[in-house]
């Protein structure tokens, strides 16, 4: 009889041993997953968002493969990535999707996970680019107000750490909070975008530049790098308007401002700053490289022959340019160089009509420091 007590008092004491393991498990879970939860809500952009569930979550939550798939039928996503200097086709473990075929084709459209081992014909395009494939995994969707967004992908090398019995409570809060977080992001990147494009030509606008060229003087004079800035304006547009209406002329506002861009990179900036007046903010290019990719851009819009109707018309455009040379022993900030650099390229442009547009004029290097309230050059 004792014996027996003695035997039911160690498994009792094992099963809350047991117990107990489980609920300080469940505890580190709770808390990791409660700490990865907070970060995602403070972030403030997309790509934060995506390097925190693609980078961070594997640590979090003991995993060895994630990656997340999101649609972008338009290619916004990618746009919006790329503007931000972001190479997201480089990304390890995110995949641009530019239609949703893949999640029906898995899913249909009731939107429940896959959860169990790996199979080929169904994971594969989920965990492209791993060259070693999980044996486990949890598949969800990504969803918000009846509406696929993608798909976050959850995969360990254990046969055994996901399967279909298990209890999909844990899965399904981590996506609700993704997907909230994903909808979030991509809302507010489509409304700063709105806000800072111009809605003919599809470039940016003044307000865009006016944010970016302060940013970017101070990322130039941490690296001691140039910056350069092109002002460019279409020569006789008035013309275009008043003879072949306005029709004409916003036809070749957007035709000049897609022929400029394919003379920039991705990084650069392009302002449509009023009117049929652009600017080109270049980083880490100084005075004689700038004067070459004006030239170029000179060139190009020369050679365009935009369609109107049935006919076409050839336009040119006049540049000005400056640069900006920051020196160490200057105090950043000492003088407000951005409108300096601006205004220097704009009396440069204005050189340029009088000299005969169709021309691309040099207005040169501003300095630290203004001399006798002017705007200085070299």
């Amino acid at each position: 009889m004792e014996n027996d007590i003695n035997t039911d008092l160690f498994v009792l004491q094992s099963h809350l041993e047991g117990m107990l393991d489980r609920v300080k498990l469940n505890s580190t879970t709770l808390h990791r997953f409660q700490a990865f939860e907070m970060r995602l809500l403070n972030l403030n952009s997309l790509a934060e968002m995506i390097d925190h569930i693609l980078d961070d979550a594997r640590h979090y939550f003991d995993l060895d493969v994630i990656s997340l798939c999101l649609i972008d039928e338009k290619g916004e996503i990618a746009k919006y990535l790329n503007d931000d200097g972001y190479e997201c086709h480089s990304k390890k473990g995110l995949i641009l999707l530019d239609n949703k075929n893949l999640l029906l084709s898995i899913f249909g459209l009731t939107i429940h996970p896959y959860i169990g081992v790996y199979k080929n014909a169904k994971c594969d395009e989920f965990f492209s680019g791993f060259a070693e494939k999980p044996a486990s995994v949890a598949i969800t969707p990504l969803n918000r107000r009846g509406k696929y967004l993608g798909t976050l992908n959850l995969g360990s090398y254990q046969t055994d750490r996901f399967s279909d019995t298990m209890a999909t409570d844990f899965v399904d809060h981590l996506v609700s909070v993704v997907s909230i977080c994903l909808e979030n992001n991509l809302n507010f990147e489509t409304m700063r975008r709105t806000s800072f494009v111009d809605s003919l030509t599809g470039v940016n606008n003044r307000r865009f530049l006016e944010q970016r060229i302060v940013e970017e003087l101070d990322r130039c004079r941490r690296n001691a790098d140039p910056i350069s800035c092109l002002f460019l304006d279409i020569d006789y547009f008035k013309v275009v308007n008043d003879k072949l209406g306005h029709h004409a002329g916003d036809r070749v506002l957007c035709a000049v401002a897609s022929a400029i861009k394919t003379q920039l990179r991705s990084n650069d900036v392009l302002a449509r700053y009023g009117g049929e007046e652009f600017v080109a903010l270049l980083s880490n290019i100084n005075e004689v490289m700038a004067l070459e990719i004006a030239e170029r851009i000179r060139k190009t819009i020369q050679s365009l022959h935009i369609k109107l109707d049935e006919d076409s018309i050839s336009v040119t455009i006049s540049i000005g340019s400056s640069t900006y040379l920051p020196e160490s022993s200057a105090f950043p900030g000492e003088s407000d160089i951005s409108t300096r650099l601006i205004k220097l390229a704009d009396s440069a442009l204005y050189v340029a009509k009088r000299n005969g547009r169709n021309r691309v004029e040099n207005g040169g290097v501003v300095s630290e420091k203004p001399l006798f309230g002017k705007v200085a050059a070299s």
